[in-house]
């Protein structure tokens, strides 16, 4: 996933955002960031249950052992949110995601109340 932004370009952008009705457009602008799944990862084994969405989650690992996720949704916001996700997780050790806490950085990037549990 060459063409995602870093971390640190994620979060500037984001805080140039003052509210939600600013930062929705931007997160559906990062749908298009990542590959689509091939038809081999948009298997029901990868699909995510109990989501409003069709959500699909693949997840591999580079020659160095560091977790690579790739995924899709039927949703451009759904789409989105998941390339935040991967942004947050890239190039990460599987420690080191068991490790991230994602509910911080999305509070730090002002979206965790925007989202709902399912």
């Amino acid at each position: 996933m060459a063409n995602l932004l870093d971390k640190d370009k994620l979060a500037c952008n984001f805080s140039r955002y003052l509210n939600w009705e600013e930062k929705h457009p931007y997160v559906i602008e990062l749908e298009a960031k990542p590959p689509a799944l091939n038809d081999t990862e948009r298997q029901p084994g990868n699909l995510i249950s109990d989501c409003q969405s069709q959500v699909w989650i693949f997840m591999s690992s580079d020659e160095q052992g560091r977790v690579e996720f790739h995924g899709d949704s039927d949703t451009a916001i759904v789409k989105g949110l998941l390339t935040v996700v991967f942004i947050l997780y890239r190039s990460l050790t599987p420690q080191q995601v068991v490790d991230l806490d994602v509910q911080l950085l999305f509070g730090e990037l002002a979206l965790s109340q925007h989202l709902t549990p399912s």
